[in-house]
């Protein structure tokens, strides 16, 4: 028997796309999105651009990056979809790229950091959940040195 509520969880879990920075957040991101069994899921590097300035990091090395994280997710998500973005606009770039897949959800894990560091960056997952126009899945942080 199904109800309107397991048509939500199903719905919202259709396709995930999944936000990574490196390979061990890659990793510790797919293993809390594991247990709530998402049907699809997309993993997403976004490589930030100088806009005119020098890059943060040379783009071969980002991508490298890039491979090293989408490996880690399929370490979890052997099926998982890949999707690389060039943006300066970390936030602008994930939403974009949630509209390219057509993710039913965006998934993340908060990488911490002090008040300080969220103010200077302009608290990214502040505007990722406020700014988004489908459901924003916060993960769990299960582990303490990170």
């Amino acid at each position: 028997m199904s109800n309107a509520s397991d048509s939500t969880r199903s719905d919202l879990l259709d396709h995930v796309l999944v936000p990574v920075a490196h390979e061990d957040d890659a990793l510790k991101t797919a293993r809390a999105l594991e247990p709530y069994d998402p049907d699809r899921v997309t993993a997403l590097h976004v490589v930030e651009k100088g806009g005119g300035v020098p890059d943060k990091t040379p783009v071969e090395q980002s991508e490298e990056l890039a491979a090293e994280s989408y490996a880690a997710v399929r370490q979890v998500f052997p099926d998982a979809d890949t999707h690389t973005a060039y943006a300066r606009d970390v936030v602008g770039a994930i939403f974009e790229a949630a509209n390219d897949v057509n993710a039913s959800a965006i998934a993340y894990r908060s990488r911490g950091g002090n008040r300080i560091m969220q103010f200077l960056s302009g608290d990214l997952s502040l505007k990722l959940v406020t700014q988004a126009d489908r459901p924003v899945i916060a993960l769990p942080r299960t582990d303490t040195n990170d």
